[in-house]
Protein backbone atom coordinates (compact mmCIF):
# COMPACT_ATOMS: atom_id res chain seq x y z
CA UNK A 1 0.00 0.00 0.00
CA UNK A 2 1.52 3.20 -1.23
CA UNK A 3 1.66 5.58 1.76
CA UNK A 4 2.93 8.77 0.18
CA UNK A 5 4.99 10.19 -3.13
CA UNK A 6 8.39 11.12 -2.04
CA UNK A 7 10.62 13.39 -5.05
CA UNK A 8 13.99 12.13 -4.81
CA UNK A 9 16.75 14.80 -5.94
CA UNK A 10 20.33 13.58 -6.15
CA UNK A 11 22.96 13.92 -8.43
CA UNK A 12 24.84 11.03 -7.63
CA UNK A 13 23.14 7.91 -9.60
CA UNK A 14 24.56 5.29 -6.71
CA UNK A 15 23.32 6.96 -3.55
CA UNK A 16 20.00 7.95 -5.40
CA UNK A 17 19.57 4.25 -6.53
CA UNK A 18 20.39 2.90 -2.70
CA UNK A 19 18.06 5.98 -1.11
CA UNK A 20 15.24 4.71 -3.36
CA UNK A 21 15.73 0.94 -2.38
CA UNK A 22 15.64 2.10 1.22
CA UNK A 23 12.56 4.16 0.63
CA UNK A 24 10.50 2.13 -1.59
CA UNK A 25 10.64 -0.57 0.89
CA UNK A 26 8.16 1.12 3.05
CA UNK A 27 5.72 1.07 0.10
CA UNK A 28 6.48 5.17 -0.46
CA UNK A 29 5.77 5.82 -4.33
CA UNK A 30 9.13 7.53 -5.86
CA UNK A 31 9.73 10.19 -8.29
CA UNK A 32 13.85 10.92 -8.58
CA UNK A 33 15.90 13.35 -10.73
CA UNK A 34 19.26 15.10 -10.44
CA UNK A 35 19.14 18.62 -11.30
CA UNK A 36 17.75 21.95 -9.32
CA UNK A 37 15.59 22.66 -12.50
CA UNK A 38 13.61 18.98 -12.73
CA UNK A 39 12.59 19.15 -9.66
CA UNK A 40 10.93 22.53 -9.74
CA UNK A 41 9.37 21.08 -12.85
CA UNK A 42 7.92 18.01 -11.06
CA UNK A 43 6.58 20.07 -7.68
CA UNK A 44 4.24 22.39 -10.27
CA UNK A 45 3.39 18.42 -12.24
CA UNK A 46 3.00 15.55 -9.76
CA UNK A 47 1.42 15.34 -6.56
CA UNK A 48 4.37 15.06 -3.65
CA UNK A 49 3.88 15.25 -0.84
CA UNK A 50 7.98 15.08 0.37
CA UNK A 51 11.27 16.05 -0.70
CA UNK A 52 14.10 15.00 -0.06
CA UNK A 53 17.01 17.04 -1.86
CA UNK A 54 21.06 16.86 -1.64
CA UNK A 55 21.98 20.51 -0.66
CA UNK A 56 25.10 20.24 -3.02
CA UNK A 57 23.13 20.32 -6.99
CA UNK A 58 24.89 20.82 -10.19
CA UNK A 59 22.59 23.79 -11.01
CA UNK A 60 21.83 25.14 -7.53
CA UNK A 61 21.73 24.82 -4.08
CA UNK A 62 18.98 22.80 -2.13
CA UNK A 63 18.45 25.44 -0.32
CA UNK A 64 17.18 27.34 -2.85
CA UNK A 65 14.59 24.57 -3.03
CA UNK A 66 13.26 25.43 0.24
CA UNK A 67 12.75 29.05 -0.87
CA UNK A 68 11.07 28.11 -4.03
CA UNK A 69 8.73 25.66 -2.25
CA UNK A 70 8.02 28.22 0.73
CA UNK A 71 7.39 31.17 -1.68
CA UNK A 72 4.96 28.96 -4.13
CA UNK A 73 3.05 27.54 -1.03
CA UNK A 74 3.73 24.47 -2.01
CA UNK A 75 2.34 21.76 0.06
CA UNK A 76 4.96 19.32 0.50
CA UNK A 77 7.94 18.88 3.35
CA UNK A 78 11.11 19.30 2.24
CA UNK A 79 14.31 17.10 4.11
CA UNK A 80 18.08 17.50 2.89
CA UNK A 81 20.70 15.59 2.69
CA UNK A 82 23.78 17.09 3.87
CA UNK A 83 27.42 16.45 4.05
CA UNK A 84 28.93 18.05 7.09
CA UNK A 85 30.53 21.25 6.09
CA UNK A 86 26.91 22.28 5.32
CA UNK A 87 25.42 21.70 8.14
CA UNK A 88 25.04 25.09 9.27
CA UNK A 89 23.54 25.68 5.99
CA UNK A 90 20.82 22.99 6.51
CA UNK A 91 19.90 24.41 9.98
CA UNK A 92 19.34 27.68 8.70
CA UNK A 93 17.05 26.32 5.76
CA UNK A 94 15.12 24.73 8.31
CA UNK A 95 14.61 27.83 9.68
CA UNK A 96 13.28 28.94 6.48
CA UNK A 97 10.98 26.35 6.28
CA UNK A 98 12.66 22.66 5.69
CA UNK A 99 11.46 19.87 7.40
CA UNK A 100 14.65 18.65 8.64
CA UNK A 101 18.08 17.54 7.64
CA UNK A 102 20.20 13.65 7.03
CA UNK A 103 24.10 13.93 7.45
CA UNK A 104 24.95 11.64 4.16
CA UNK A 105 26.60 8.36 5.38
CA UNK A 106 25.93 8.06 9.13
CA UNK A 107 21.84 8.91 9.24
CA UNK A 108 20.46 6.56 7.18
CA UNK A 109 18.41 4.63 9.88
CA UNK A 110 16.71 7.94 10.38
CA UNK A 111 15.48 8.39 6.89
CA UNK A 112 12.50 6.06 6.79
CA UNK A 113 11.43 7.68 10.30
CA UNK A 114 11.64 11.30 9.14
CA UNK A 115 9.91 10.39 6.10
CA UNK A 116 6.74 9.24 8.04
CA UNK A 117 6.93 11.88 10.34
CA UNK A 118 6.70 14.27 7.94
CA UNK A 119 4.45 12.55 5.65
CA UNK A 120 1.90 13.14 9.15
CA UNK A 121 2.78 16.81 8.97
CA UNK A 122 1.04 16.73 5.35
CA UNK A 123 -1.75 14.96 5.91
CA UNK A 124 -2.40 16.96 9.19
CA UNK A 125 -2.03 19.98 6.65
CA UNK A 126 -3.96 18.98 4.36
CA UNK A 127 -6.86 18.44 6.76
CA UNK A 128 -6.23 21.90 8.06
CA UNK A 129 -7.08 22.93 4.63
CA UNK A 130 -10.42 20.70 4.21
CA UNK A 131 -11.61 22.37 7.55
CA UNK A 132 -10.82 25.64 6.48
CA UNK A 133 -13.00 25.25 3.04
CA UNK A 134 -15.62 24.12 4.65
CA UNK A 135 -15.48 26.95 7.19
CA UNK A 136 -15.27 29.32 4.42
CA UNK A 137 -18.73 27.76 2.93
CA UNK A 138 -20.11 28.29 6.42
CA UNK A 139 -20.65 24.73 6.46
CA UNK A 140 -23.55 25.27 4.41
CA UNK A 141 -26.50 24.70 6.57
CA UNK A 142 -30.02 24.94 6.31
CA UNK A 143 -30.15 27.32 8.09
CA UNK A 144 -27.55 29.25 6.12
CA UNK A 145 -30.14 28.84 2.96
CA UNK A 146 -31.69 31.57 2.79
CA UNK A 147 -35.11 32.74 2.10
CA UNK A 148 -39.63 32.92 3.33
CA UNK A 149 -40.83 31.83 -0.06
CA UNK A 150 -42.87 29.21 -0.10
CA UNK A 151 -41.26 27.48 -2.92
CA UNK A 152 -38.40 27.75 -0.98
CA UNK A 153 -40.01 26.48 2.12
CA UNK A 154 -41.30 23.53 0.23
CA UNK A 155 -37.57 22.99 -0.96
CA UNK A 156 -35.84 23.38 2.20
CA UNK A 157 -38.24 20.84 4.24
CA UNK A 158 -37.54 17.68 1.30
CA UNK A 159 -33.95 18.51 1.80
CA UNK A 160 -34.10 17.99 5.29
CA UNK A 161 -36.09 15.12 5.02
CA UNK A 162 -33.69 13.07 2.34
CA UNK A 163 -30.46 14.22 4.22
CA UNK A 164 -30.56 11.61 6.57
CA UNK A 165 -31.07 8.85 4.09
CA UNK A 166 -28.09 7.40 1.59
CA UNK A 167 -30.78 7.93 -1.19
CA UNK A 168 -29.60 9.62 -4.32
CA UNK A 169 -30.78 13.65 -4.52
CA UNK A 170 -32.05 15.39 -8.31
CA UNK A 171 -32.20 19.19 -7.82
CA UNK A 172 -33.85 21.23 -10.63
CA UNK A 173 -33.68 24.35 -10.96
CA UNK A 174 -32.18 27.18 -13.50
CA UNK A 175 -28.31 28.40 -13.24
CA UNK A 176 -27.44 30.38 -10.21
CA UNK A 177 -30.67 29.69 -8.24
CA UNK A 178 -28.56 27.61 -5.99
CA UNK A 179 -28.30 23.86 -5.81
CA UNK A 180 -24.68 23.77 -4.88
CA UNK A 181 -25.18 25.42 -1.38
CA UNK A 182 -28.46 22.83 -1.10
CA UNK A 183 -26.44 19.76 -1.96
CA UNK A 184 -23.04 21.00 0.31
CA UNK A 185 -26.47 21.52 2.67
CA UNK A 186 -27.88 17.90 2.57
CA UNK A 187 -24.21 16.81 2.61
CA UNK A 188 -23.34 18.30 6.12
CA UNK A 189 -26.75 16.93 7.35
CA UNK A 190 -26.19 13.90 6.88
CA UNK A 191 -23.58 10.83 8.88
CA UNK A 192 -21.30 11.64 5.97
CA UNK A 193 -20.73 15.10 7.09
CA UNK A 194 -17.25 14.47 8.45
CA UNK A 195 -15.58 12.75 5.17
CA UNK A 196 -15.53 14.96 1.92
CA UNK A 197 -17.94 17.14 -0.53
CA UNK A 198 -16.55 16.64 -3.80
CA UNK A 199 -18.27 18.59 -6.73
CA UNK A 200 -17.54 18.58 -10.52
CA UNK A 201 -19.73 20.70 -13.63
CA UNK A 202 -20.34 17.66 -16.15
CA UNK A 203 -21.24 20.58 -18.86
CA UNK A 204 -17.82 22.26 -18.53
CA UNK A 205 -15.36 19.80 -19.67
CA UNK A 206 -14.94 17.41 -22.30
CA UNK A 207 -16.27 13.47 -22.93
CA UNK A 208 -13.00 12.05 -22.14
CA UNK A 209 -11.43 14.42 -19.43
CA UNK A 210 -14.73 13.60 -17.56
CA UNK A 211 -14.84 10.49 -17.56
CA UNK A 212 -11.02 10.13 -15.85
CA UNK A 213 -12.33 13.13 -13.35
CA UNK A 214 -15.35 11.26 -12.29
CA UNK A 215 -13.59 7.31 -12.93
CA UNK A 216 -10.19 7.56 -12.75
CA UNK A 217 -7.82 5.46 -14.81
CA UNK A 218 -5.12 3.12 -14.71
CA UNK A 219 -1.42 3.79 -15.73
CA UNK A 220 -0.82 3.31 -18.89
CA UNK A 221 -4.69 3.46 -19.88
CA UNK A 222 -3.27 6.00 -22.99
CA UNK A 223 -0.56 8.06 -23.89
CA UNK A 224 0.20 10.99 -20.38
CA UNK A 225 -1.12 8.29 -18.54
CA UNK A 226 1.85 8.10 -16.52
CA UNK A 227 0.67 7.19 -13.02
CA UNK A 228 -2.83 5.84 -11.81
CA UNK A 229 -5.05 8.67 -11.10
CA UNK A 230 -8.53 8.40 -8.71
CA UNK A 231 -11.33 9.67 -9.67
CA UNK A 232 -13.78 11.50 -7.54
CA UNK A 233 -15.72 8.46 -7.11
CA UNK A 234 -12.88 7.06 -5.39
CA UNK A 235 -11.85 10.65 -3.18
CA UNK A 236 -14.96 10.76 -1.88
CA UNK A 237 -15.30 7.28 -0.54
CA UNK A 238 -18.20 7.33 1.96
CA UNK A 239 -18.62 10.67 1.36
CA UNK A 240 -20.82 12.53 -1.15
CA UNK A 241 -20.47 13.49 -4.63
CA UNK A 242 -22.35 16.30 -6.17
CA UNK A 243 -22.43 15.69 -10.14
CA UNK A 244 -24.07 19.29 -11.13
CA UNK A 245 -25.34 19.64 -14.95
CA UNK A 246 -25.60 15.98 -14.77
CA UNK A 247 -27.64 16.24 -17.46
CA UNK A 248 -25.18 16.92 -20.08
CA UNK A 249 -23.33 13.97 -19.41
CA UNK A 250 -22.98 11.63 -22.77
CA UNK A 251 -24.64 8.67 -22.94
CA UNK A 252 -22.06 6.05 -21.96
CA UNK A 253 -20.69 7.81 -18.81
CA UNK A 254 -24.15 7.61 -18.04
CA UNK A 255 -23.91 3.88 -18.28
CA UNK A 256 -21.13 3.70 -16.00
CA UNK A 257 -22.71 5.91 -13.44
CA UNK A 258 -26.03 4.00 -13.37
CA UNK A 259 -23.67 0.28 -12.34
CA UNK A 260 -22.49 2.82 -9.42
CA UNK A 261 -26.00 3.59 -8.07
CA UNK A 262 -27.01 0.11 -8.71
CA UNK A 263 -24.51 -1.95 -7.35
CA UNK A 264 -21.73 0.92 -5.70
CA UNK A 265 -18.85 -0.42 -8.01
CA UNK A 266 -17.00 0.56 -11.36
CA UNK A 267 -13.83 0.19 -13.41
CA UNK A 268 -11.39 2.67 -13.73
CA UNK A 269 -10.33 3.39 -17.49
CA UNK A 270 -7.73 1.19 -18.55
CA UNK A 271 -8.64 -1.52 -15.58
CA UNK A 272 -9.91 -5.24 -15.77
CA UNK A 273 -10.53 -4.78 -12.18
CA UNK A 274 -14.19 -3.22 -9.71
CA UNK A 275 -13.68 -0.68 -7.46
CA UNK A 276 -16.24 -1.24 -4.59
CA UNK A 277 -17.16 2.62 -3.15
CA UNK A 278 -19.39 3.87 -0.47
CA UNK A 279 -20.83 6.91 -1.80
CA UNK A 280 -23.95 9.61 -2.11
CA UNK A 281 -24.86 10.82 -4.92
CA UNK A 282 -26.28 14.04 -5.36
CA UNK A 283 -27.29 15.67 -8.98
CA UNK A 284 -28.45 18.72 -10.38
CA UNK A 285 -29.91 19.97 -13.80
CA UNK A 286 -31.32 22.79 -15.68
CA UNK A 287 -32.53 20.48 -18.28
CA UNK A 288 -35.90 19.09 -18.58
CA UNK A 289 -34.85 15.32 -18.24
CA UNK A 290 -38.00 14.06 -19.18
CA UNK A 291 -38.35 15.71 -22.61
CA UNK A 292 -33.87 14.71 -22.77
CA UNK A 293 -35.11 11.40 -22.40
CA UNK A 294 -37.90 11.58 -25.14
CA UNK A 295 -35.31 13.04 -27.35
CA UNK A 296 -32.67 9.91 -26.61
CA UNK A 297 -30.17 12.39 -24.76
CA UNK A 298 -30.33 10.79 -21.26
CA UNK A 299 -31.23 7.29 -20.09
CA UNK A 300 -34.32 6.37 -18.57
CA UNK A 301 -32.95 3.88 -15.90
CA UNK A 302 -30.67 6.18 -14.57
CA UNK A 303 -33.27 9.12 -14.33
CA UNK A 304 -35.24 6.64 -12.17
CA UNK A 305 -32.24 5.82 -9.68
CA UNK A 306 -31.24 9.68 -9.67
CA UNK A 307 -35.17 10.36 -9.09
CA UNK A 308 -35.69 9.06 -5.58
CA UNK A 309 -35.79 12.81 -3.97
CA UNK A 310 -36.52 15.37 -6.37
CA UNK A 311 -36.29 19.05 -5.32
CA UNK A 312 -37.00 21.97 -6.99
CA UNK A 313 -35.49 25.26 -6.50
CA UNK A 314 -37.52 28.39 -7.89
CA UNK A 315 -35.54 31.10 -9.67
CA UNK A 316 -35.17 34.30 -8.04
CA UNK A 317 -38.00 36.30 -10.07
CA UNK A 318 -40.51 34.01 -8.60
CA UNK A 319 -39.20 34.58 -4.86
CA UNK A 320 -38.87 38.35 -5.35
CA UNK A 321 -39.95 38.48 -1.52
CA UNK A 322 -36.60 36.95 -0.52
CA UNK A 323 -34.41 39.48 -3.08
CA UNK A 324 -34.14 41.98 0.21
CA UNK A 325 -32.78 39.49 2.58
CA UNK A 326 -29.99 38.55 0.10
CA UNK A 327 -29.24 41.61 -0.72
CA UNK A 328 -28.76 42.54 2.79
CA UNK A 329 -26.63 39.40 3.42
CA UNK A 330 -24.47 39.94 0.03
CA UNK A 331 -24.51 43.58 1.63
CA UNK A 332 -22.69 42.91 4.76
CA UNK A 333 -20.94 40.51 3.36
CA UNK A 334 -18.82 42.88 0.64
CA UNK A 335 -19.00 45.90 2.76
CA UNK A 336 -16.67 43.79 5.57
CA UNK A 337 -14.28 42.55 2.65
CA UNK A 338 -13.62 45.72 1.21
CA UNK A 339 -13.93 47.83 4.63
CA UNK A 340 -15.79 50.30 3.14
CA UNK A 341 -18.97 52.40 5.51
CA UNK A 342 -21.56 51.03 3.27
CA UNK A 343 -24.07 50.08 6.11
CA UNK A 344 -28.01 50.11 3.92
CA UNK A 345 -29.56 50.29 0.92
CA UNK A 346 -32.55 52.73 0.09
CA UNK A 347 -36.26 51.75 -0.82
CA UNK A 348 -35.71 52.85 -4.22
CA UNK A 349 -32.82 50.49 -4.27
CA UNK A 350 -34.53 47.38 -3.26
CA UNK A 351 -37.63 48.61 -5.40
CA UNK A 352 -35.50 48.35 -8.71
CA UNK A 353 -33.77 44.94 -7.43
CA UNK A 354 -37.21 43.60 -7.06
CA UNK A 355 -38.09 44.52 -10.92
CA UNK A 356 -35.19 43.11 -11.99
CA UNK A 357 -35.83 39.89 -13.87
CA UNK A 358 -32.86 37.90 -12.48
CA UNK A 359 -31.89 35.43 -15.23
CA UNK A 360 -28.94 34.43 -13.48
CA UNK A 361 -30.52 33.97 -10.17
CA UNK A 362 -28.76 34.23 -7.07
CA UNK A 363 -25.59 34.51 -8.65
CA UNK A 364 -26.25 37.40 -10.87
CA UNK A 365 -27.58 39.06 -7.34
CA UNK A 366 -24.30 38.20 -5.41
CA UNK A 367 -22.40 40.25 -8.93
CA UNK A 368 -24.99 43.28 -9.00
CA UNK A 369 -24.57 43.51 -5.18
CA UNK A 370 -20.07 43.21 -4.93
CA UNK A 371 -19.84 46.25 -7.69
CA UNK A 372 -22.72 48.45 -5.86
CA UNK A 373 -21.16 48.13 -2.71
CA UNK A 374 -17.57 49.20 -4.78
CA UNK A 375 -18.79 52.24 -6.41
CA UNK A 376 -20.91 53.40 -3.76
CA UNK A 377 -19.28 56.82 -2.83
CA UNK A 378 -21.25 57.04 1.09
CA UNK A 379 -23.19 55.01 3.28
CA UNK A 380 -25.96 53.77 1.33
CA UNK A 381 -26.69 52.15 -1.57
CA UNK A 382 -28.64 54.17 -4.00
CA UNK A 383 -30.12 53.47 -7.18
CA UNK A 384 -27.22 55.39 -9.11
CA UNK A 385 -25.26 52.46 -7.34
CA UNK A 386 -27.10 50.09 -9.61
CA UNK A 387 -26.14 49.34 -13.42
CA UNK A 388 -27.90 51.63 -15.74
CA UNK A 389 -30.20 48.60 -17.28
CA UNK A 390 -31.74 48.38 -13.65
CA UNK A 391 -32.88 52.25 -13.99
CA UNK A 392 -35.09 51.77 -17.57
CA UNK A 393 -38.11 51.54 -15.81
CA UNK A 394 -38.16 54.80 -14.09
CA UNK A 395 -39.19 56.21 -17.35
CA UNK A 396 -41.93 53.56 -18.86
CA UNK A 397 -44.52 53.86 -21.27
CA UNK A 398 -47.46 55.00 -19.97
CA UNK A 399 -50.11 54.68 -22.42
CA UNK A 400 -49.97 52.59 -25.79
CA UNK A 401 -48.44 53.89 -29.10
CA UNK A 402 -51.11 55.59 -31.88
CA UNK A 403 -49.48 53.73 -34.75
CA UNK A 404 -48.71 50.43 -35.47
CA UNK A 405 -45.85 51.60 -38.36
CA UNK A 406 -42.50 49.67 -37.56
CA UNK A 407 -40.71 52.58 -38.85
CA UNK A 408 -42.63 55.69 -36.53
CA UNK A 409 -42.35 52.93 -33.90
CA UNK A 410 -38.43 52.90 -33.95
CA UNK A 411 -38.05 56.31 -34.17
CA UNK A 412 -40.15 57.17 -31.13
CA UNK A 413 -38.01 54.07 -29.70
CA UNK A 414 -34.65 55.89 -30.36
CA UNK A 415 -35.42 59.42 -29.42
CA UNK A 416 -37.01 57.60 -26.15
CA UNK A 417 -33.36 55.81 -25.46
CA UNK A 418 -31.35 59.23 -26.31
CA UNK A 419 -33.77 61.51 -24.23
CA UNK A 420 -33.45 58.67 -21.53
CA UNK A 421 -29.41 59.27 -21.51
CA UNK A 422 -29.65 63.23 -21.79
CA UNK A 423 -28.46 62.91 -25.29
CA UNK A 424 -25.50 60.54 -24.82
CA UNK A 425 -25.36 58.57 -28.18
CA UNK A 426 -22.67 56.36 -27.25
CA UNK A 427 -24.58 55.83 -24.17
CA UNK A 428 -27.95 55.06 -26.52
CA UNK A 429 -26.08 53.68 -28.95
CA UNK A 430 -24.85 50.77 -26.35
CA UNK A 431 -28.46 50.41 -24.45
CA UNK A 432 -29.96 49.95 -28.50
CA UNK A 433 -27.48 47.50 -28.93
CA UNK A 434 -26.37 48.84 -32.66
CA UNK A 435 -23.20 50.88 -33.76
CA UNK A 436 -22.40 53.98 -32.63
CA UNK A 437 -22.49 54.67 -37.13
CA UNK A 438 -25.85 52.87 -37.40
CA UNK A 439 -27.44 55.10 -34.91
CA UNK A 440 -26.33 58.42 -36.27
CA UNK A 441 -27.51 56.78 -39.74
CA UNK A 442 -30.83 56.19 -38.23
CA UNK A 443 -31.66 59.47 -36.88
CA UNK A 444 -29.94 61.48 -39.85
CA UNK A 445 -33.04 58.96 -41.78
CA UNK A 446 -35.39 59.91 -39.58
CA UNK A 447 -34.26 63.67 -39.30
CA UNK A 448 -34.05 63.52 -35.65
CA UNK A 449 -31.91 66.30 -33.32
Amino acid sequence: MTTGTVLLVEDEEKLRQLLKRIIAMEGFRILECDTLKAARQLLHTEAIDIVLSDIMLPDGNGIDLVTHMRDKQLPAEIILLTAYGNIADSVRAIKNGAFDYITKGNDNARIIPLLHRALEKVKLQNRVVQLQTKINNNYASFDALLGTSAGIREARKLAMKAAPSNAAVLLLGETGSGKEMFAQAIHNASHRAEKDFLAINCSAIGKDILESEIFGYKAGAFTGAVKNKKGLIEEAHQGTLFLDEVGEMPLDLQAKLLRVLETSEFIKVGDTKVTKVDIRIIAATNRNLVQEIQQGRFREDLFYRLNVFTIELPPLRERKEDIPLFASYYLQQFAGKSNTQVVQMSREFIEHLKLHEWRGNIRELKNIMERAVIICTGNTLTVDDLPLEFTLHKHPVKQKPGTFDLAVMEKIHIQWVVDYVNGNKSKAARLLNISLSTLYRKMDEYKMA
